[in-house]
């Protein structure tokens, strides 16, 4: 493991992000905050600092137990954090609530597809 290590380099060899450049642009827009500060990539991270991580799906708060500038595994990843008791009982909560799921919709609620058209112009002799 390494001595030292940008935020955005340990955001990326984390896997909370696919990309450096994402996690950059994650940092740069406030959707990562370190100890409850906006912060720029390139801020210098220490075991035992909260990073608080903010995507269109999920809100995680994990504490920093390892370093590094190296992506590896999923398994290997998964060592340099721990996510804090308060984010997993908030992750669980929108399970449970169903809130998580605020973009999906039942097949055939919404706009009528191109065949829904056509039958609707045949029965009504009507343009939709």
């Amino acid at each position: 493991m390494e001595s030292k290590c940008r935020l955005d380099k340990w955001l990326w060899a984390a896997r909370f992000f696919k990309t450096r450049s994402l996690a950059t642009t994650a940092i740069d827009t406030g959707k990562v905050h370190l100890d409850g500060d906006r912060v720029k990539p390139a801020k210098e991270l220490r075991p035992g600092q909260l990073v608080a991580i903010r995507t269109r799906d999920i809100e995680i708060e994990v504490a920093v137990l390892a370093l590094s500038n190296v992506r590896k595994g999923a398994p290997e990843a998964a060592l340099l954090y721990q996510e804090t008791p308060a984010s997993q009982a908030k992750r669980e909560n929108l399970k449970v609530t169903g809130l998580d799921a605020h973009a999906q919709r039942e097949r055939g609620a919404g706009r009528p597809t191109k065949r829904q058209l056509r039958d609707i112009k045949k029965f009504t002799g009507n343009s939709y």
